[in-house]
């Protein structure tokens, strides 16, 4: 756990110090803007539970600091849903799990091009745990009065366990392009991968799961408006 920390907050100095460097050569313009779109996520459980991809909504607005330089830094505060959705191969039930956060990403930006652009995002994340609900067609606190509920060759502890960890970190990194309207004006398109460091249920040693890490892919269209 440790060293995951020291990680993270290396990262946030690192992606800081580039920054400030920077702005201590080029001339900066300001944008702020806002995003929305979908985010497909699951849970990395050990041991391992089956699950397919839970989708969700994610939106937010944006600050960003841009260098002529191709550099730049983007700061955003987003709300989105994660968790997680499991499989029971040919069973007939449905579990699933939502979880909302407040989401701070501060990336790193890279750009290329003048009013067609491609870019690249990186950097460090933290978000803070909402709310949580559960979707079922049975009762997770009851499965034992399903006769024939896979209880045996799978784990489903995690279906009534609490979130544990109300705050979540890790990576971030996204690919996308954006196209000039005016000077002042433009759209974007941006497909962005997170890996949370951190874990959602309680992992001690004499816990269930030793790890319990959030992924997803989400993909966003936003709008930018120049301020300076």
């Amino acid at each position: 756990m440790l060293r995951r920390i020291y990680i993270f907050l290396l990262l946030i100095v690192s992606v800081s110090a580039i920054s400030i460097s920077a702005q201590t050569h080029y001339k900066a313009n300001i944008a702020i803007g806002v995003k929305g779109g979908a985010d497909m996520s699951r849970v990395f459980f050990n041991p391992g539970v089956p699950q397919s991809f839970q989708f969700g909504g994610i939106a937010g607005l944006s600050f960003r600091y841009i260098e002529e330089n191709h550099f730049g830094l983007i700061a955003e505060v987003n709300w989105t849903q994660r968790g997680w959705k499991e499989s029971f191969n040919n069973a007939p039930y449905r579990y699933s799990r939502t979880l909302n956060y407040i989401q701070i990403p501060v990336m790193a930006h890279i750009y290329f091009g003048r009013r067609g652009r491609f870019f690249f995002n990186a950097g460090p994340e933290i978000g803070f745990f909402l709310s949580d609900s559960t979707d079922a067609n049975f009762n997770p606190w009851n499965t034992g009065s399903l006769p024939d509920f896979p209880n045996t060759n799978r784990t489903n502890i995690q279906q009534t366990m609490p979130v544990n960890q109300k705050i979540d970190y890790g990576i971030s990194a996204g690919l996308g392009g954006e196209f000039s309207v005016n000077r002042r004006h433009s759209l974007y398109l941006e497909a962005r991968f997170y890996y949370g460091l951190g874990n959602v249920l309680k992992s001690g040693r004499t816990d269930p799961f030793n790890a319990s890490n959030q992924m997803s892919v989400s993909l966003c269209l936003g709008y930018w408006f120049r301020v300076k």
